[in-house]
């Protein structure tokens, strides 16, 4: 039996977090076997990769170093606990995956889409979600509510000006557009709980289409 691999991607303060958070619980009543992730993160080597990467005092870091590090830690997630769940059955929501990387890194910090990709490609070898939800907000929104939310994480990522996180955004917007047939744009404008119910169906369609 083969699971599902369904990623939440978007820019900060998207809200993609704590609607992971409670879809779990969601598709957990309804009998769903699910488990959540993160990047970088998920198993103890990249976790200890996220430390270093996202260390608001690390600011000195090279992009390309970002980059690989991010491939680095992805590759372990990867393998460790992403494929064997599936294996298992399990359905995967994992807080990003290889766009994050190919809008911070690629696009952002001027490395390139391409280039970033190929990075990964040696990470992931070919492995994509079969969905990828986009949290869709404006820039300027999403940092507001990081700045109200005291019980967030501040990371490295958090420091940039406004400028980076359009770059992201559009960013995603390019990659919505160019894999239309994976990527689902979400309004993230919207309150939480409207988003969460929105998210809540369109993943619920999709696993009922897929078990027809």
């Amino acid at each position: 039996m083969v699971g599902h691999f369904i990623t939440f991607e978007g820019g900060e303060g998207a809200g993609k977090t704590s609607i992971l958070k409670a879809l779990e619980k969601s598709l957990v009543i309804d009998g769903y076997d699910v488990i959540t992730t993160r990047e970088p993160g998920g198993i103890e080597i990249a976790e200890k990769i996220r430390d270093v990467i996202l260390n608001p005092t690390h600011t000195s870091m090279d992009a390309r170093t970002e980059a690989l590090l991010y491939a680095a830690a992805r590759r372990q997630h990867l393998v460790e606990k992403v494929l064997p769940a599936l294996e298992k059955g399990k359905i995967v929501l994992c807080d990003r995956f290889i766009d994050s990387s190919l809008a911070y890194q690629g696009y952002a910090r001027g490395l390139g889409m391409d280039e970033v990709y190929q990075i990964n490609e040696f990470a992931i070898e070919g492995f994509m979600p079969e969905i990828t939800l986009f949290f869709d907000i404006k820039p300027e929104i999403g940092l507001k509510r990081i700045a109200k939310n005291k019980d967030r994480e501040q990371n490295r990522l958090d420091l940039e000006q406004l400028k980076f996180h359009e770059k992201v955004h559009e960013a995603y917007q390019k990659l919505a557009i160019k894999f239309p047939e994976r990527i689902y744009r979400v309004n993230a404008n919207q309150t939480m709980d409207v988003v969460e119910k929105n998210v809540y169906n369109l993943i619920v369609n999709f696993l009922k289409a897929k078990a027809d």
